[in-house]
């Protein structure tokens, strides 16, 4: 039977391969957001198709990382006498030394690092894709007059015309 140091140290070298691909898959989203603004601002609906698609399949392939995440996490649970809960890259450095500490903890910052630019450009392109969205919007509602009735006039033989108080399309020269 392994001793609880030896079975730890293989498993936090199981984890850093993790990390690893952590690192991976987050700096390739941050290429896929950057890709999807693009693609958006320039109205390539064949080019989204095939980011999204890609990001469909990404996400399947990156949930095998996911489960050894847990599965790791669950083990060092039961090394360290607490919950799965409370199994995290702080916890773990503390519990680690030499180093394994020092590559925790370049994992930890690195991953803290992109996590953050993630954020930050995921919520770039939202806000893209609300403005073009806003945008789409006031202009469907000005190109088909909704929510406006008009003014309707009559004329002397009691012919009725409405009349929009803006013209999508002028045809004077």
């Amino acid at each position: 039977m392994k001793s609880m140091t030896v079975e730890m140290e293989d498993n936090v070298g199981a984890l850093l391969s993790v990390l690893d691909e952590d690192i991976r898959y987050v700096r390739e989203s941050l290429v896929r957001l950057d890709e999807i603004r693009a693609l958006v601002v320039k109205r390539d609906q064949a080019g989204l198709g095939r980011v999204l698609d890609a990001i469909r399949s990404e996400s399947r392939a990156y949930s095998v990382n996911e489960s050894k995440r847990q599965s790791l996490r669950r083990a060092f649970a039961g090394l360290m006498d607490c919950s799965v809960k409370e199994i995290t890259l702080s916890r773990l450095e503390a519990g680690v030394h030499g180093d394994l500490r020092i590559e925790v903890c370049r994992r930890k910052a690195k991953l803290k690092s992109l996590t953050s630019q993630l954020k930050r450009e995921y919520a770039r392109t939202a806000a893209l894709l609300s403005d073009c969205a806003r945008f789409n919007s006031v202009l469907l509602r000005e190109i088909l007059h909704f929510g406006r009735a008009g003014t309707i006039t009559y004329s002397s033989d009691g012919a009725r015309r409405v009349e929009g108080d803006s013209v999508f399309v002028s045809m004077q020269l």
